[in-house]
């Protein structure tokens, strides 16, 4: 049992409050019984959550829709273990969705972690999405800094030369300026 899932089944337990379904689940060798729980109606949240992290983390792509989901949750625990899941899955996807969920406006308080995701993937729509969503990110006022600083540090960390322009206009930002002064220094004739 790998560290991830360790988290996850701490995380899930007092959530599952006791059901014996917990504990199958946990302990379930068979993916078609864990993509069930996926279609079944009226599964907790829970149930679902880890038979999407398991069948992920297992290289199954019927998990995809649900991590995606997963990965847009209010609780950025969630979050982390759907972008961890989904980053095991390799599903040509998933570079799409979390670019779709990273630039989009109306959700940019749960951008976090798609914006992380973008960079592990190193995506060919990783770079276009980071550098649209830290754009948006510089108007003056927006309360989004953490959000805009993962933009920062994963385009410091996938060094493309089409980051240049953003992060220069994120020099003087006050809580992105030094991440985007290093981020300009891995780019390619720093």
């Amino acid at each position: 049992m790998d560290e991830e899932f360790r988290s996850l089944m701490d995380r899930l337990e007092p959530e599952a409050a006791g059901s014996p379904y917990y504990a199958r689940l946990v302990a379930a060798e068979d993916p078609e019984e864990l993509a069930r729980v996926l279609v079944e109606p009226r599964r907790p949240l829970w149930a679902r959550e880890i038979a999407a992290f398991r069948l992920g983390c297992a290289g199954d792509r019927r998990a995809f829709e649900a991590l995606v989901l997963l990965l847009n949750h209010r609780d950025p625990e969630r979050c982390v273990s759907a972008a961890h899941a989904l980053a095991v899955l390799d599903d040509p996807r998933t570079p799409r969705a979390a670019a779709a969920l990273a630039t989009n406006a109306l959700r940019t308080a749960y951008a976090l972690h798609p914006v992380r995701l973008l960079t592990t993937l190193r995506a060919p729509e990783s770079v276009p999405a980071l550098v649209a969503t830290l754009q948006r990110l510089l108007a003056p006022g927006d309360p989004h800094w953490r959000v805009a600083l993962a933009c920062v540090e994963g385009l410091g960390s996938l060094a493309d030369e089409q980051a240049r322009p953003v992060l220069t206009a994120a020099l003087p930002h006050p809580r992105l300026g030094t991440a985007a002064a290093e981020a300009l220094g891995r780019l390619p004739g720093a």
